[in-house]
């Protein structure tokens, strides 16, 4: 026994200092393809378990963390370990990766840059700029149609975190809403429609560094050096999903037309006949983007941060790109840059060759101290409690940084496995490539919905996806569109899901009963993802040209609601001796 155990610390402490080391005395690659044909469809695992973990624990962290250690036990159990040393030495793998994530500046930045958005959006929000503009905006809602854009704006305005915008715009349009006989579910519908579809757009947002990060691991998983920024900003036009809900709260509040439960919310709400449903007191518990007590609500708390978030991002991705061009040897582009370097095409080499993760750290931390020293000279807050708030607004995205380094350990592993090379090695002949993004998509759609986390759908998907794509078809547009499948899916899924936690915030923040939430919102999400498979991403698949996909598909939108929808403004004799049955009194 003493023997046993000798040589498992020894084996442990042998196999702990080589993982440190940086680079593997074997290409990965090739250690990649061997672990393919040796375990076969044994590489599967990891993903899989994390997949199928997501489904039951409805924890994305759990899962994350189960499908890196059954990764790491596979290799552990091929190298001749028997199972308890292979146990540990998983464990210690584990750690490992974890470490490794973090000591890679890329990774490192990428989730300083997200914890210091985080930081910077609570400070926007506790000296009353977020609320202030909303406001703003709210007394400009003089009838419904305009009620619905105005909150649509407004959800468009408050890019850059999801959750802001349901804790923002709920409970400041609510009043409008009811004053105007527009249903509480109709509110809900728009505020989640325009939270994480407009986060995960934007340039600028708490998404970015988990979209970049893993785009960038994914490439990096086949051996393809790309600007993952670059490709992030290719993947925008693709974003079928995101666009078409946009498009389709627009279309709904031009028309007046609903159809599905939501059409019997607005009819009786319009009516003034339905119940409020009123939960203020749930709304002020969350509505941790409240105001401090007393402070004098400006817009220019808000624009001053904010715009200098985005200003000087667009300067540091500029820097960023020129130094990194100005150090290389290309010498016609230098040569061109420094002829023109404002010109829109060195702009674009310049962006394109900057490093996203340290470009978006710089200029949140300078928008920090623009922000802590606005709340100091206005009297907000002194120098030291304006730091507390920004600490606890990292807090807030923490849980996005160990989502981040779980699914950063969950690629590697994954990597070394051999599953994407498995996969390829099957899968490639076997699935026809205009309908692959369509199939990532619904993919997507299904692991997000069942575990209300489009963070780690992502997590999951991204290093599968990326290396099947370009097995199947390496020109980087087909790549570019499977990409964009991932995202868009998990953020359908997302937006469906009774267990999100946007979906919660977007029903608690408009004072609507959580499952009269669901239930009318879920038809208009399933008939927006229906349109975006049949006219978005299988003509995509087939090569089509996003520009005229994305019109065709906007058009569909719009046409089908045209023609499925009914107006609520004007009276339906067979709806309301439906609903005379059911007790309303009309």
């Amino acid at each position: 026994m003493r023997r046993f155990n000798f040589r498992l610390v020894l084996t442990t402490f042998v196999l702990f200092m080589l993982t440190i080391v940086p680079t593997f005395a074997e290409d990965i690659d090739k250690v990649a393809q061997a672990n393919a044909t040796k375990f076969g469809l044994i590489t599967i695992i990891p993903p899989l378990l994390a997949i199928v973990l997501a489904f039951i624990t409805k924890n994305v962290v759990v899962s994350l963390f189960l499908g890196v250690l059954s990764g790491s036990l596979i290799l552990q159990l091929g190298n001749g370990e028997n199972i308890f040393s292979a146990i540990v030495l998983s464990f210690l793998d584990f750690i490992s990766r974890a470490l490794n994530a973090l000591a890679d500046p890329w990774d490192a930045g990428i989730i300083l840059q997200v914890l210091a958005i985080g930081g910077v959006i609570n400070l926007v929000g506790k000296m009353g700029g977020a609320k202030a503009i909303a406001e703003a905006l709210a007394k400009r809602a003089k009838t419904s149609k305009g009620a619905q854009l105005i909150s649509w704006f407004l959800g468009i305005l408050v890019f850059f975190d999801d959750y802001a915008n349901s804790l923002i715009v709920g409970p400041i349009m609510r009043p409008v809403f009811d004053k105007l006989n527009i249903s509480r579910e109709k509110l809900s519908f728009v505020i989640d429609a325009t939270a994480a579809p407009i986060a995960g757009l934007a340039i600028i947002s708490t998404w970015i560094g988990l979209e970049v990060g893993l785009i960038h691991d994914a490439f990096g998983s086949i051996n393809v050096d790309v600007d993952a920024f670059g490709v992030f900003l290719q993947t925008i036009p693709y974003r079928f999903y995101n666009i078409l809900i946009l498009a389709f709260i627009v279309f709904s509040a031009i028309m007046v037309r609903e159809f599905g439960p939501m059409r019997k919310a607005e009819y009786l709400s319009y009516r003034n006949k339905s119940s409020k449903q009123l939960l203020d007191n749930g709304v002020e518990e969350l509505d941790d983007m409240a105001p401090k007590d007393g402070v004098k609500l400006s817009v220019w708390n808000a624009i001053i941060p904010i715009g200098v978030l985005i200003l000087s991002s667009l300067a540091a991705f500029y820097y960023s790109g020129y130094s990194s061009i100005m150090g290389g040897e290309d010498a016609a582009l230098i040569s061109a840059i420094n002829a023109s370097p404002f010109s829109f095409n060195s702009i674009k080499e310049c962006f394109s060759a900057s490093d996203a993760s340290v470009a978006l750290f710089q200029s949140a931390i300078f928008a920090t101290i623009v922000a802590i020293l606005m709340a100091k000279f206005k009297k907000i807050y002194t120098i030291s409690e304006a730091i507390e708030v920004w600490v606890d607004g990292t807090k807030t995205l923490m849980i996005t940084g160990v989502i981040l380094i779980l699914a950063w350990s969950l690629s590697s592993v994954i990597k070394e496995v051999g599953t994407a090379k498995f996969m390829i090695n099957y899968l490639s002949g076997a699935i026809p490539a205009f309908l692959l993004p369509s199939i990532i998509f619904v993919l997507g759609s299904i692991i997000s919905f069942s575990t209300g986390t489009a963070y780690g759908t992502m997590g999951i998907l991204m290093p599968l996806a990326i290396p099947l794509a370009h097995s199947i078809n390496p020109e980087m547009g087909y790549v570019v569109v499977s990409t964009s499948a991932v995202l868009t899916g998990a953020i359908f899924g997302d937006h469906c899901s009774p267990i999100s936690d946007t979906t919660i915030l977007s029903s608690m923040g408009a004072g609507c009963d959580h499952i009269e939430h669901v239930k009318t919102q879920m038809p208009y999400a399933i008939y927006v993802a229906s349109c975006t498979i049949l006219f978005g991403y299988i003509p995509a698949g087939f090569g089509l040209p996003v520009f005229v996909v994305l019109p065709l598909a906007m058009f569909a939108v719009g046409f089908g609601l045209r023609f499925i929808g009914r107006r609520t403004d004007v009276d339906d004799p067979a709806l309301e001796a439906k609903l005379k049955k059911e007790g309303y009194d009309f």
